[in-house]
């Protein structure tokens, strides 16, 4: 356990220097770009057609991840037809305000983290970037708790079969037995947190 646990370190510290330095966007420019975003992520359980999963809870969001998200989809680091074509129309501070705003809606709820399911401790080897209680500690980093388990379990096989890269994910997902994979997805869907990005 030490020996992965310090070669988990070592892939966090080479991985560092990759993550894109997030703009400090401006919310109430992204709230009309934004609004957007609501017509899939603002409706609770909305699905996402082939393959079939509900797409992401965005509520309570670290705004540096979904800057980061965004920027895979526009690179091509991330594939989703849809997704790539919203974020290629936007500019870099479009982004960032994009991001911010995301990140004001049902940010209340995430903040020290809630209720647990029992203990799973495949999870432990997650904790460094996404924290005890799936809650990130990174803005770079997504919060996992209360995300939908058919979304994790769909994120990790991408990070699996090379679809979405990362160097950090790719690696770790790899790691992870299948068995085990629907496992910290059950988990972490289970921890109190993101909510969908409901208008106010």
């Amino acid at each position: 356990m030490k020996i992965a646990a310090r070669a988990l370190t070592l892939l966090l510290a080479a991985a560092l220097p990759l993550q894109p330095a997030a703009a400090a966007g401006d919310p109430e420019a992204g709230r009309e770009l934004g609004y957007t975003c609501l017509g899939c992520h603002g409706i609770e359980g909305y699905r996402n057609a082939y393959p079939s999963y509900r797409v992401p809870k965005l509520g309570g969001q670290m705004a540096g991840y979904i800057e980061t998200a965004l920027r895979g989809y526009r690179a091509g680091t991330r594939e989703h037809p849809t997704m790539a074509a919203q974020a290629t129309s936007l500019t870099d501070e479009e982004i960032a305000d994009v991001s911010a705003y995301l990140a004001t809606l049902g940010a209340e709820t995430v903040e020290g983290g809630g209720s647990s399911p029992a203990p799973f401790d495949k999870a432990a080897a997650c904790a460094a970037c996404h924290g005890q209680n799936g809650i990130s500690v990174n803005a770079a980093w997504p919060t996992l708790a209360g995300q939908y388990e058919d979304y994790l379990r769909h994120a990790l096989k991408q990070y699996r079969d090379g679809t979405r890269k990362d160097p950090v994910m790719t690696a770790q997902a790899a790691l992870i037995a299948e068995e085990d994979l629907e496992k910290l997805a059950h988990y972490f869907s289970r921890l109190e947190g993101l909510e969908t990005t409901l208008p106010e």
